[in-house]
């Protein structure tokens, strides 16, 4: 059986965790269609469900997107991208009045949910989005999502991205939100997936698994993944 909400096995269902953050700031969430096709594991659709004001549209190039050109049209309110950069509005640097400022009072931030090199594919060929102003913040802590690779030990899962954003626009006043439980189903889903992993007594439990649960800062020069992230 099926959750068709959360889209994970009714048995790992984490539907009940959810708990829907109300926010000032729009979010977009530009999923790669190889991401979406990873539904289950996927942290893209978890973010969706954890925010109201928020909605995900999947595609490649967003060139000449219906939907996002409309949204980049909208005078009522100012687009943003969620991208690192040398040119980008640091959010961990930021008082609370230059965040105000920057952003106003409807802000939309688009979010390129994918690999490291599908994301930057999609902008390449994404002409709209380039000419977007780009937010970003400093990451001093290493992701949870330890049953997936990542380039670098400090790269976020969307999820953990939007999190430390909703955090620091909140401390500059730009959203008023609490985030206290915003990781709990990205949390709980990391935990059914370790028990895949380590509980002999699961019924999907893999004998064959490596069950070495490696440092996040060994995956890039590792050529042997550390962990099982694609269970049924």
């Amino acid at each position: 059986m099926k959750c068709y909400k959360c889209m994970r096995p009714s048995s790992t269902c984490i539907c009940k965790h959810i708990s829907t953050v109300k926010t000032n700031t729009r979010f977009i969430i530009l999923m790669h269609p190889k991401e979406y096709k990873k539904e289950k594991n996927g942290t893209g659709c978890m973010t969706n469900l954890q925010l109201e004001n928020s909605e995900i549209i999947v595609g490649v190039d967003f060139s000449n997107n219906e939907r996002v050109n409309e949204i980049l049209n909208d005078e009522k309110s100012s687009s943003f991208l969620l991208y690192p950069g040398k040119d980008s509005f640091n959010l961990s640097q930021r008082n609370g009045s230059e965040m105000n400022s920057f952003m106003g009072k409807n802000p939309h931030l688009f979010i390129l949910d994918g690999t490291w090199p599908c994301a930057r594919k999609m902008l390449k060929l994404s002409t709209n989005l380039q000419k977007l102003n780009r937010v970003s913040f400093d990451n001093s802590i290493a992701s949870k999502f330890i049953i997936k690779q990542q380039p670098e030990a400090l790269c976020l899962s969307t999820i953990e991205s939007v999190y430390t954003v909703l955090n620091l626009l909140d401390k500059g006043g730009v959203e008023q939100c609490n985030t206290t439980d915003f990781l709990v189903p990205f949390e709980k889903m990391i935990e059914h997936q370790l028990d895949y992993i380590l509980n002999p007594d699961n019924k999907n439990y893999n004998s064959t698994a490596n069950r070495e649960i490696g440092s996040k800062t060994m995956y890039k020069n590792n050529k042997e993944r550390n962990v099982v992230f694609e269970l049924e």
